[in-house]
């Protein structure tokens, strides 16, 4: 069972806020830079031949944020469960965007995939199966961001390093946990071996 459900949890906050970081249901443009940017460190330096998949794409914000840096991948594909997010992303990328259920849909081929904030509002079940899924639809890894703490909120998603470290275990891929950036937060990178 969902912790929330996911339509009106993002069409509350794009009625409230509209196509921005709040938009998402980030506190500001300030903080989801920062996870961008943490995000960016954890990919390879170069990624001009990289095919990267976002899951979760949202309005397609962090191919935006690669372009101002002249750090665009090779090919960009976005993923999103939501139609007005989908929309939007198209219009602000360029490229394709796929409405897609990470959870439920086959997903398509990547060198990595990319996750920022859409994992915030699953239970751990779900959480696996989106990294999981993501893992196992890449070539080379999965990088993605995490609220860190207990999962005792009834509406976010948290979680410990040392969980996703059991998981990466599991899933035979090698882990690489960066913390310290923003608190009550860490990014991860999951290679397959």
């Amino acid at each position: 069972m969902p912790r929330i459900d996911n339509q009106t949890f993002y069409d509350d906050a794009l009625k409230a806020h509209g196509t921005n970081a709040e938009g998402v249901q980030w506190i500001s443009e300030e903080t989801q830079r920062v996870r961008f940017r943490v995000l960016r460190e954890l990919l390879p330096e170069d990624l001009s031949s990289v095919e990267l998949a976002d899951a979760g794409c949202g309005f397609g914000d962090f191919l935006v944020y690669l372009r101002e840096r002249d750090q665009a991948p090779g090919r960009y594909l976005g993923l999103d469960v939501m139609a007005p997010m989908i929309e939007t992303a198209r219009a602000r990328t360029g490229c394709e965007i796929r409405q897609c259920d990470v959870l439920h849909d086959p997903l398509p081929e990547a060198d990595y995939y990319v996750c920022s904030g859409a994992m915030n509002i699953l239970t751990w079940d779900e959480t696996q199966t989106f990294i999981g899924n993501c893992l196992a639809a890449s070539r080379r890894g999965f990088v993605f961001n995490l609220l860190k703490g207990r999962d005792t909120s009834l509406i976010y998603n948290c979680r410990r390093p040392a969980e996703i470290e059991s998981l990466a275990a599991e899933l035979n891929a090698t882990v690489r946990v960066h913390e310290g950036y923003l608190a009550g937060d860490f990014s991860v990178l999951l290679e397959r071996r």
